[in-house]
């Protein structure tokens, strides 16, 4: 049993950041430690009319809550990899990186759609200038809109348009099935009112309903892991999108658990740690941080662990989506961290530098 008394997790106030820190504290539990979570409002959070791309500095949702974890506030911080910067405080270090979940994005849209399947013209939300340069790498005829929020609140905006249109539909057809009452000729279009069809929807689709629509989305990209922890990955149509053309952001569907570098951090890296999912983002973040590009550029880097071998795909893109430089590299797993900064050379040999420096103009 532990003797230091209950540890204090930082985590955002957002839906998503308390699952996250949720299955942290349940793990820990099961160890029989007693865990409190302490939300924390980030300078992201408070920032709710940019995309993050236009903060200009990366760990938007990051150092509020590490700076919590240095003041002795708080044990330790939960947060997603993929928002954290490849350069850490000298105090702290990442104590435990649990099971990675889907690396990958997806493309959600009102019915299941594909992306090879969307028109010409479709509007496709992301905040993310990564995901928009390779959808306009992919298909330079669609039209790539900001969008901003939680998981929920994209989702409800990608649904709203269509269930709104079939809502007044219904609507309409239920008053003319009203004016034609006694017509014996009349067939209605639909064998349910609008309040049976209304009590059918899921909770994210009545949400939908009640929102205002500024933008219609025709689809939006975020990332499955996302997805999956919100809940709402069985409450919506999906498709994944390709590791290989959509390189995921480099530790994306991870999680990361910062501590002080003390006794705390050996027993959380103890029972959190899961050593391949280590591997995996270490050489993610290596690359990453030898290309220079943050979290903000568009930079796509994903490695699996495959018996000595790390495999390696990285892809760095013009933000335009004009122009990319993609390298695939098989990283023995002795030696991943050195391979991987090399592995980064190799990419800014190639021309990454060039796109790097374009996304921080912008």
């Amino acid at each position: 049993m532990r003797t230091r008394g209950t540890i204090r997790l930082a985590t955002r106030g957002s839906d998503l950041a308390i699952r996250q820190a949720t299955t942290v504290r349940d793990a820990l539990a099961e160890r029989r430690y007693e865990v409190e979570l302490v939300e924390v409002e980030t300078e992201g959070d408070k920032i709710r009319d940019e995309l993050i791309a236009d903060l200009g500095k990366t760990g938007a949702f990051v150092r509020s809550l590490d700076e919590k974890v240095i003041e002795g506030e708080v044990d330790a911080a939960v947060h997603s990899m993929k928002d954290m910067p490849t350069e850490m405080p000298d105090e702290l270090v990442v104590a435990g990186i649990p099971e990675r979940a889907p690396a990958g994005d997806v493309l959600v849209t009102p019915d299941g759609s594909t992306l090879d399947e969307l028109e010409s013209g479709a509007v496709v939300g992301t905040a993310s200038m990564r995901r928009q340069a390779q959808l306009l790498h992919d298909r330079d005829d669609l039209t790539v809109e900001p969008i901003r929020g939680n998981v929920d609140t994209r989702v409800e905006k990608v649904l709203a348009p269509a269930l709104q249109a079939e809502h007044e539909r219904r609507t309409e057809a239920e008053k003319e099935e009203k004016g034609n009452a006694g017509n014996d000729d009349f067939e209605p279009e639909f064998d349910r009112t609008v309040e049976e069809w209304f009590d059918d929807r899921s909770e994210i689709e009545r949400r939908a309903l009640g929102r205002e629509v500024e933008t219609e989305y025709d689809a939006i990209v975020l990332a499955e892991a996302g997805l999956q922890r919100s809940g709402l990955a069985h409450h919506v149509e999906y498709q994944r999108l390709s590791n290989e053309s959509f390189v995921p952001a480099a530790g994306q569907g991870a999680l990361a658990i910062t501590a002080r570098d003390d006794e705390t951090a050996e027993e959380l890296h103890e029972v959190l740690d899961f050593p391949r999912t280590r591997v995996e983002t270490t050489v993610e973040r290596t690359v990453l941080a030898g290309l220079n590009g943050g979290c903000i550029a568009p930079i796509g880097v994903h490695a699996v662990l495959q018996g000595e071998y790390v495999h390696t795909s990285a892809q760095v893109l013009h933000p335009d989506g004009d122009d990319l430089v993609q390298q695939r590299r098989d990283i023995p797993v002795e030696t991943h961290v050195a391979a991987a900064k090399e592995f980064a050379q190799n990419l800014q040999d190639a021309g990454a530098d060039e796109y790097v420096a374009a996304a921080r103009e912008r």
